[in-house]
């Protein structure tokens, strides 16, 4: 997932490999539903430059290894897997995952077969109560307009442990006026009038949830919200990261989170 914003889904408007979608069937894609959408683009997603990255995977399992031990893992918006794992390594109970295509889940059996994989909506989990202890979402918050957080934050908060986390890598957006910038302006205003004037909708915007939003978004659902660096991705030329982790907590009974260790590079806020 080499976005410049890792909430967009998946990978950004870029091209596919070759045994990835033709543009015929991208467009299809585009006017369809979110989930049938992904239903069709499922048997050929992991061939697209939309799946998340094993860099970004590899990046994410290991800032988060510090922050352990976990039992039960959670993985919002699974798709076809790939983030699956992240939590096998990471976590010594049950690792689920949620998302809304059943096409998607189809392809995520056959990448993880030792996963407990559930058919909802994020917004409306079907899950018990504090049953797990790492939620993690990759590259999917994207499908998400700022008026959904408060559900889609407020299902995480109910399902995680007291001292439970929920992570995910935030890629800082382009500098203004470059090229990547105003591609993804371009993407997003051209959804925008997609959706003004076709139904179905199909919400996939790149810059439509910032840090800040998202932040708040958090805080409100009740969560302590921490950002680390993710130095395998550099740092900008006014030292800022190229990409941050974003942890939430839920607090414990005394208002502590569990597990004070952090990544190397400590808090990068």
């Amino acid at each position: 997932m080499s976005a410049p914003q890792a909430h967009a889904p998946k990978n950004g408007p870029q091209g596919s490999g070759p045994k990835g979608p033709t543009l015929r069937q991208l467009t299809v894609q585009a006017l369809s539903s979110v989930e049938h959408g992904y239903d069709l683009l499922a048997p050929m997603f992991d061939h697209t430059s939309f799946r998340t990255s094993d860099r970004f995977l590899r990046a994410t399992r290991d800032a988060l290894a510090p922050l352990g031990p976990f039992e039960g893992g959670l993985d919002l918006c699974c798709g076809t897997g790939a983030g699956l794992g992240v939590l096998r390594d990471l976590c010594a109970g049950t690792v689920t995952g949620v998302d809304l295509s059943a096409g998607m889940l189809d392809r995520a059996r056959l990448a993880a077969p030792w996963a407990e994989l559930v058919r909802a909506d994020a917004r409306d989990l079907p899950l018990a109560p504090r049953s797990f202890d790492l939620a993690v979402t990759f590259g999917a918050l994207g499908h998400f307009l700022p008026r959904d957080l408060p559900a889609l934050f407020g299902q995480a908060y109910t399902v995680l442990r007291p001292g439970g986390r929920l992570a995910f890598p935030l890629p800082g957006p382009p500098r203004p006026g470059s090229r990547q910038a105003l591609r993804l302006r371009a993407f997003d205003t051209a959804m925008r009038i997609r959706n003004a004037v076709w139904r179905p909708r199909f919400v996939m915007y790149y810059r439509a949830l910032t840090l800040g939003t998202l932040r708040d978004s958090l805080a409100g659902a009740g969560f302590t919200v921490e950002t680390y660096a993710m130095p395998e991705f550099g740092r900008r030329e006014d030292g800022s990261p190229r990409c941050r982790l974003v942890v939430a907590t839920r607090p414990t009974a005394s208002g502590q989170s569990s597990g004070e260790a952090a990544p190397a590079d400590g808090p990068a806020l």
